[in-house]
Protein backbone atom coordinates (compact mmCIF):
# COMPACT_ATOMS: atom_id res chain seq x y z
CA UNK A 1 0.00 0.00 0.00
CA UNK A 2 1.41 3.33 -1.02
CA UNK A 3 1.42 5.91 1.76
CA UNK A 4 0.55 9.50 1.06
CA UNK A 5 3.00 12.17 2.30
CA UNK A 6 0.54 13.18 5.03
CA UNK A 7 0.17 9.58 6.27
CA UNK A 8 3.93 8.95 6.21
CA UNK A 9 4.45 12.19 8.15
CA UNK A 10 1.85 11.14 10.73
CA UNK A 11 3.41 7.64 10.98
CA UNK A 12 6.92 9.03 11.47
CA UNK A 13 5.80 11.46 14.17
CA UNK A 14 3.87 8.70 15.97
CA UNK A 15 6.91 6.41 15.82
CA UNK A 16 9.21 9.08 17.24
CA UNK A 17 6.77 9.93 20.03
CA UNK A 18 6.47 6.22 20.88
CA UNK A 19 10.24 5.70 21.02
CA UNK A 20 10.71 8.85 23.10
CA UNK A 21 7.89 7.76 25.43
CA UNK A 22 9.42 4.29 25.91
CA UNK A 23 12.85 5.80 26.66
CA UNK A 24 11.48 8.29 29.19
CA UNK A 25 9.24 5.60 30.70
CA UNK A 26 12.19 3.22 31.23
CA UNK A 27 14.20 6.02 32.86
CA UNK A 28 11.34 6.95 35.18
CA UNK A 29 10.79 3.27 36.07
CA UNK A 30 14.45 2.68 37.00
CA UNK A 31 14.73 5.87 39.06
CA UNK A 32 11.32 5.34 40.66
CA UNK A 33 12.10 1.71 41.55
CA UNK A 34 15.34 2.64 43.34
CA UNK A 35 13.84 5.64 45.12
CA UNK A 36 10.80 3.62 46.21
CA UNK A 37 13.09 1.04 47.86
CA UNK A 38 15.63 3.54 49.21
CA UNK A 39 13.77 6.63 50.41
CA UNK A 40 12.02 4.82 53.34
CA UNK A 41 15.48 4.15 54.87
CA UNK A 42 16.84 7.62 54.15
CA UNK A 43 16.99 9.99 57.11
CA UNK A 44 19.29 12.55 58.72
CA UNK A 45 21.05 9.98 60.89
CA UNK A 46 21.85 7.84 57.85
CA UNK A 47 23.40 10.85 56.09
CA UNK A 48 25.44 12.11 59.05
CA UNK A 49 26.71 8.96 60.77
CA UNK A 50 29.56 6.55 60.01
CA UNK A 51 28.92 2.96 58.87
CA UNK A 52 28.96 0.17 61.45
CA UNK A 53 29.52 -3.56 61.06
CA UNK A 54 30.89 -3.20 57.49
CA UNK A 55 27.87 -1.19 56.40
CA UNK A 56 25.10 -3.37 57.86
CA UNK A 57 24.23 -0.51 60.22
CA UNK A 58 25.05 3.16 60.53
CA UNK A 59 25.22 5.74 57.77
CA UNK A 60 27.26 6.93 54.82
CA UNK A 61 28.79 10.25 55.89
CA UNK A 62 32.44 9.20 55.17
CA UNK A 63 31.33 8.00 51.71
CA UNK A 64 29.69 11.36 50.96
CA UNK A 65 32.90 13.20 51.91
CA UNK A 66 35.02 10.71 49.96
CA UNK A 67 32.84 11.08 46.86
CA UNK A 68 33.01 14.87 47.00
CA UNK A 69 36.80 14.78 47.44
CA UNK A 70 37.49 12.30 44.62
CA UNK A 71 35.02 13.71 42.08
CA UNK A 72 35.66 17.36 42.95
CA UNK A 73 39.44 16.97 42.72
CA UNK A 74 39.17 15.02 39.45
CA UNK A 75 37.06 17.69 37.74
CA UNK A 76 39.24 20.47 39.20
CA UNK A 77 42.24 18.86 37.52
CA UNK A 78 40.55 17.93 34.23
CA UNK A 79 38.50 21.09 33.58
CA UNK A 80 41.37 23.62 33.14
CA UNK A 81 43.33 21.16 30.98
CA UNK A 82 40.32 20.22 28.88
CA UNK A 83 39.07 23.78 28.29
CA UNK A 84 42.61 25.02 27.51
CA UNK A 85 43.06 22.19 24.99
CA UNK A 86 39.74 23.07 23.35
CA UNK A 87 40.76 26.75 23.11
CA UNK A 88 44.07 25.77 21.52
CA UNK A 89 42.39 23.48 18.98
CA UNK A 90 39.76 26.03 17.94
CA UNK A 91 41.41 29.45 18.32
CA UNK A 92 45.19 29.09 18.25
CA UNK A 93 45.95 26.53 15.56
CA UNK A 94 44.83 25.42 12.14
CA UNK A 95 43.84 21.94 11.06
CA UNK A 96 46.99 19.80 10.90
CA UNK A 97 48.24 16.33 11.72
CA UNK A 98 48.83 17.44 15.30
CA UNK A 99 45.22 18.62 15.81
CA UNK A 100 43.95 15.47 14.10
CA UNK A 101 46.11 13.37 16.42
CA UNK A 102 44.82 15.20 19.52
CA UNK A 103 41.17 14.80 18.49
CA UNK A 104 41.71 11.16 17.52
CA UNK A 105 43.37 10.50 20.87
CA UNK A 106 40.52 12.16 22.76
CA UNK A 107 37.93 10.09 20.88
CA UNK A 108 39.86 6.88 21.56
CA UNK A 109 40.18 7.70 25.27
CA UNK A 110 36.43 8.36 25.48
CA UNK A 111 35.69 4.84 24.24
CA UNK A 112 38.01 2.95 26.59
CA UNK A 113 36.21 0.97 29.36
CA UNK A 114 36.60 2.45 32.82
CA UNK A 115 38.21 -0.73 34.18
CA UNK A 116 41.17 -0.12 31.82
CA UNK A 117 41.60 3.35 33.33
CA UNK A 118 41.44 1.71 36.73
CA UNK A 119 44.18 -0.78 35.84
CA UNK A 120 46.34 2.02 34.43
CA UNK A 121 45.80 4.15 37.55
CA UNK A 122 46.61 1.18 39.79
CA UNK A 123 49.88 0.40 37.99
CA UNK A 124 51.02 4.01 37.40
CA UNK A 125 49.74 6.12 40.29
CA UNK A 126 49.32 3.53 43.05
CA UNK A 127 52.40 1.35 42.45
CA UNK A 128 54.89 3.22 40.20
CA UNK A 129 54.50 6.69 41.75
CA UNK A 130 53.91 5.23 45.21
CA UNK A 131 50.71 7.14 45.95
CA UNK A 132 49.00 4.01 47.24
CA UNK A 133 45.23 3.55 47.34
CA UNK A 134 44.26 7.17 47.97
CA UNK A 135 41.90 9.98 47.06
CA UNK A 136 44.64 11.55 44.90
CA UNK A 137 45.21 8.34 42.90
CA UNK A 138 41.49 8.01 42.28
CA UNK A 139 41.10 11.68 41.33
CA UNK A 140 44.01 11.61 38.87
CA UNK A 141 42.63 8.46 37.25
CA UNK A 142 39.16 9.96 36.94
CA UNK A 143 40.64 13.20 35.59
CA UNK A 144 42.20 11.27 32.69
CA UNK A 145 38.94 9.40 32.17
CA UNK A 146 36.70 12.51 31.91
CA UNK A 147 39.23 14.67 30.06
CA UNK A 148 38.00 13.65 26.55
CA UNK A 149 34.42 14.60 27.44
CA UNK A 150 35.46 18.08 28.58
CA UNK A 151 37.68 18.60 25.51
CA UNK A 152 35.06 17.59 22.96
CA UNK A 153 32.10 19.38 24.57
CA UNK A 154 34.14 22.56 25.11
CA UNK A 155 35.42 22.41 21.53
CA UNK A 156 31.90 22.07 20.13
CA UNK A 157 30.65 24.90 22.38
CA UNK A 158 33.46 27.22 21.20
CA UNK A 159 32.90 26.28 17.55
CA UNK A 160 29.20 27.16 17.87
CA UNK A 161 30.05 30.82 18.62
CA UNK A 162 29.38 32.79 15.39
CA UNK A 163 32.54 33.93 13.61
CA UNK A 164 31.04 37.43 13.29
CA UNK A 165 31.54 37.85 17.07
CA UNK A 166 35.27 37.39 16.55
CA UNK A 167 35.36 39.83 13.64
CA UNK A 168 33.57 42.51 15.68
CA UNK A 169 35.99 41.98 18.57
CA UNK A 170 39.00 42.28 16.26
CA UNK A 171 37.42 45.35 14.67
CA UNK A 172 37.31 47.03 18.08
CA UNK A 173 41.04 46.46 18.51
CA UNK A 174 41.04 43.42 20.78
CA UNK A 175 43.93 41.02 20.86
CA UNK A 176 43.29 37.34 20.26
CA UNK A 177 43.47 36.56 23.96
CA UNK A 178 41.03 39.39 24.78
CA UNK A 179 38.70 38.12 22.06
CA UNK A 180 38.85 34.57 23.44
CA UNK A 181 38.30 35.50 27.09
CA UNK A 182 35.76 38.32 26.67
CA UNK A 183 33.76 37.09 23.67
CA UNK A 184 34.23 33.41 22.81
CA UNK A 185 34.39 31.90 26.31
CA UNK A 186 31.55 34.12 27.52
CA UNK A 187 29.29 32.91 24.71
CA UNK A 188 30.41 29.27 24.97
CA UNK A 189 30.14 29.11 28.77
CA UNK A 190 26.78 27.21 28.88
CA UNK A 191 28.17 24.45 26.64
CA UNK A 192 31.42 24.27 28.59
CA UNK A 193 29.51 24.05 31.89
CA UNK A 194 27.44 21.23 30.42
CA UNK A 195 30.55 19.20 29.67
CA UNK A 196 31.99 19.84 33.13
CA UNK A 197 28.74 18.83 34.85
CA UNK A 198 28.51 15.66 32.73
CA UNK A 199 32.08 14.85 33.74
CA UNK A 200 31.29 15.50 37.41
CA UNK A 201 28.28 13.17 37.20
CA UNK A 202 30.39 10.44 35.63
CA UNK A 203 33.07 10.88 38.29
CA UNK A 204 30.51 10.58 41.08
CA UNK A 205 28.93 7.43 39.62
CA UNK A 206 32.17 5.66 38.62
CA UNK A 207 32.94 2.39 40.40
CA UNK A 208 35.54 0.20 38.65
CA UNK A 209 38.28 2.83 38.27
CA UNK A 210 37.78 4.11 41.84
CA UNK A 211 37.87 0.65 43.37
CA UNK A 212 41.39 0.02 41.99
CA UNK A 213 42.83 3.45 42.81
CA UNK A 214 41.00 5.13 45.73
CA UNK A 215 40.38 1.89 47.63
CA UNK A 216 37.39 1.02 49.77
CA UNK A 217 38.25 2.18 53.30
CA UNK A 218 35.20 2.85 55.48
CA UNK A 219 36.88 5.52 57.59
CA UNK A 220 36.69 9.26 57.00
CA UNK A 221 39.52 10.48 54.70
CA UNK A 222 41.69 13.05 56.52
CA UNK A 223 43.74 14.06 53.46
CA UNK A 224 44.05 13.33 49.75
CA UNK A 225 46.60 10.62 50.54
CA UNK A 226 44.07 8.58 52.54
CA UNK A 227 42.04 5.77 51.05
CA UNK A 228 38.32 6.39 50.70
CA UNK A 229 35.15 4.62 49.58
CA UNK A 230 32.78 6.50 47.28
CA UNK A 231 28.99 6.23 47.31
CA UNK A 232 28.87 4.21 44.08
CA UNK A 233 31.47 1.74 45.38
CA UNK A 234 29.70 1.49 48.76
CA UNK A 235 26.42 0.67 47.01
CA UNK A 236 28.18 -1.91 44.82
CA UNK A 237 29.83 -3.68 47.77
CA UNK A 238 26.68 -3.69 49.91
CA UNK A 239 24.56 -5.17 47.13
CA UNK A 240 27.14 -7.59 45.65
CA UNK A 241 28.06 -9.13 48.99
CA UNK A 242 24.49 -9.03 50.30
CA UNK A 243 25.52 -7.05 53.37
CA UNK A 244 22.43 -4.84 53.55
CA UNK A 245 20.05 -4.24 50.67
CA UNK A 246 18.09 -1.50 52.52
CA UNK A 247 21.32 0.46 53.03
CA UNK A 248 22.33 -0.27 49.42
CA UNK A 249 19.06 1.15 48.08
CA UNK A 250 19.32 4.16 50.41
CA UNK A 251 22.88 4.81 49.19
CA UNK A 252 21.76 4.50 45.56
CA UNK A 253 18.95 6.97 46.27
CA UNK A 254 21.44 9.52 47.61
CA UNK A 255 23.56 8.97 44.50
CA UNK A 256 20.62 9.50 42.14
CA UNK A 257 19.33 12.56 43.99
CA UNK A 258 22.84 14.07 43.95
CA UNK A 259 23.20 13.62 40.18
CA UNK A 260 19.67 14.94 39.58
CA UNK A 261 20.47 17.97 41.75
CA UNK A 262 23.69 18.62 39.82
CA UNK A 263 21.91 18.42 36.48
CA UNK A 264 19.14 20.71 37.71
CA UNK A 265 21.67 23.26 38.97
CA UNK A 266 23.53 23.10 35.65
CA UNK A 267 20.30 23.57 33.72
CA UNK A 268 19.37 26.63 35.79
CA UNK A 269 22.88 28.03 35.38
CA UNK A 270 22.83 27.52 31.60
CA UNK A 271 19.35 29.01 31.35
CA UNK A 272 20.45 32.07 33.30
CA UNK A 273 23.51 32.62 31.11
CA UNK A 274 21.45 31.94 28.00
CA UNK A 275 18.91 34.59 28.95
CA UNK A 276 21.70 37.09 29.57
CA UNK A 277 23.28 36.30 26.21
CA UNK A 278 19.99 36.83 24.39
Amino acid sequence: MKLTPARSQCLAVSLMWSVAGITIGMLIFVIGYILAHGLPYLNLEFLTSAPLSMGRKGGIFPMIIGTLMVAGLAVSIAAPIGVSTAIYLTEYTKASRLTYLIRFGADCLAGIPSIIFGLFGFVFFVITLGMGLSVLSGALTLAIMVLPTIIRTSEEAIRSVPYSYREVSYGLGSTRWQMVTNVVLRSALPGICTGIVLSLGRSISETAAVMLTAGSALKMPQSVMDSSRTLALHFYILSREGISMPNAYATASVLILTILGLNLAAYMLMRRFGVKER
